[in-house]
């Protein structure tokens, strides 16, 4: 899943790889909101109450919806940068470790949302799921050519449109729209149930959800990084 990038890989390792990150995904984005009512991954929405409360000049509360976007822009900045500066190096487990410096970063908001108390735990940990949802978001485009996104449900939706589109109007294009459709709702069915299951144990385990959502990651990362090594 975290070897093949772009072309080289086929409809079923997206599929796998769009279907786990996506499941982590709507965990976190649910876990944020349960503890502080932000969204962590709904750029859409969060730009769209910036600009909002920048009408209403309320500068305090746009301010931080400013800051969940720069967040997340600088977790993709972050991302591509090392993913870059691996695929430059020839570091073929460069995917990998990338999940694996995610799962790092859930660690450390698991313990900080266990440890602190107030409204600083609450800013800490959505902006620390912000940039985590960016971080993975790009990594996720990088290397399936944009074809995934676990965080980006709005232009899921509609692909998904378009997709249903092209089997009415186009029988030749059914073999590839089939296959887009089962990538891009099947992210969204999963991103659906994570959203479910991180609301559920949040309020059931609170931060440690964060230690969940890790563990699941290093265990799909640290072989995948270990394959890529090995490879010849």
């Amino acid at each position: 899943m975290l070897v093949s990038e772009g072309d080289r890989r086929t409809l079923g390792i997206d599929i796998r790889l769009a279907s786990l990150l996506a499941a982590i995904a709507g965990s976190l984005n649910a876990a944020g909101f349960q503890a502080t009512g932000f969204f962590t991954a709904n750029m859409t929405g969060n730009v769209s109450s910036l600009s909002d409360h920048l009408g209403l000049a309320q500068f305090g509360t746009a301010a931080f919806f400013g800051a969940l976007v720069g967040a997340f822009v600088t977790g993709a900045f972050i991302s591509g940068l090392l993913i870059e500066a691996g695929r430059k190096r020839g570091v073929r487990a460069i995917y990998a470790y990338s999940i694996t410096f995610e799962a790092a970063l859930l660690v450390v908001l698991g313990l900080a949302d266990i440890a602190l108390t107030g409204p600083q735990s609450g800013w800490a940990l959505v902006l620390g799921l912000s940039f985590i949802m960016g971080l993975q978001n790009a990594a996720t485009t990088l290397i399936s050519n944009a074809r995934v996104r676990t965080t980006h449900v709005s232009g899921m939706a509609t692909d998904i449109g378009l997709g249903l589109a092209a089997l009415l109007s186009s029988p030749s294009r059914v073999p590839n729209a089939m296959g887009r459709l089962s990538l891009h709702t099947g992210t969204i069915c999963c991103f659906l149930f994570g959203g479910v299951l991180g609301a559920v144990l949040y309020n059931l385990i609170g931060g440690y959800l964060l230690f969940c959502c890790a563990a699941v990651l290093l265990a799909v990362s640290l072989p995948e990084g270990r394959r890529a090594k090995a490879l010849p």
